[in-house]
């Protein structure tokens, strides 16, 4: 099986590598055939829920991801994708190191909340030694700390309707054909969100979570790949759909081709 694990994350690698060299070369022979509603699209879409529903029949639902001893630990956590963001949201609640910090917890739920990281702190606790496994091919070991977001998810008392949440970020997207001022934003579904090993994570290598690696909060998703796991989190949504967010896919990446659903 992680003979299995190993080739998928390969195979992504190379794919979303080949995506970057396509894009790098300007080349758009493809963009209408990748766009919502052409055929190709929706077949490498219905593959994708293929993909989901046979690795989670094969591992469980609950098949945790490898973890590993602090000997393992041999560099700091690589950081990727923004690293400080800019917007004058994010610098407000930064520059007095994450204080007036609220994570707001929204949508499809019974108990909207509002958390501080004091409050999120006091919470019991998760530590966890796992290996990031980026598309663009490296891959990084790391101890995190949170707390697990279905501690979170049960103190808001989701609606029986909700079925995916939507993780929305301080780090702005410079380039999406959608809303200009949009920010950042991604998804998982309900079974990978009450997993375990799923944690917001504020702490790294025994230290608070540095800026460059997503502070104040980022989530992590140990059976996906790195694109899914969310920094600078500002906001948590319980939705039904993704019809009315962004590209409709789910995912800044995901509007951009990706998988939505990125099974390591």
């Amino acid at each position: 099986m992680r003979k299995v694990i190993s080739n998928r994350r390969r195979f992504l690698g190379q794919l979303g590598a080949g995506a970057s060299l396509l894009t790098l070369g300007g080349c758009n022979a493809f963009d209408s055939l990748l766009s919502t509603g052409e055929p190709v699209f929706n077949f490498l879409r219905k593959a994708n829920v293929l993909t989901r529903e046979a690795q989670r029949a094969l591992q469980g639902p609950a098949a945790m991801a490898r973890e590993y001893p602090e000997s393992a630990i041999r560099e700091s956590q690589r950081p990727n994708g923004s690293t400080d963001p800019q917007t004058d949201e994010y610098l407000a609640v930064k520059q007095n190191n994450f204080a007036s910090y609220r994570l707001q917890v929204t949508g499809l739920v019974d108990k909207p909340l509002s958390l501080s990281l004091d409050e999120l702190r006091a919470m019991p606790s998760r530590t966890q030694i796992t290996r990031h496994d980026c598309v663009e091919g490296w891959s990084c070991i790391a101890k995190w700390t949170g707390v697990q977001l279905s501690r979170v998810l049960d103190q808001a008392a989701i609606k029986p309707e909700a079925r995916y949440v939507v993780f929305r970020c301080y780090d702005p997207i410079q380039d999406t054909p959608f809303e200009p001022a949009d920010l950042y934003y991604e998804s998982i579904d309900l079974i990978s969100a009450r997993h375990p090993q799923t944690i917001l994570a504020y702490g790294l290598n025994g230290q608070t979570l540095p800026v460059a690696n997503g502070a104040p909060l980022r989530v992590r998703i140990e059976q996906q790949l790195g694109y899914k796991m969310a920094k600078y989190i500002r906001a948590i949504e319980l939705v039904d759909s993704f019809d009315k967010i962004g590209g409709g896919n789910g995912g800044y990446w995901e509007d951009r081709g990706y998988d939505w659903y990125a099974g390591s």
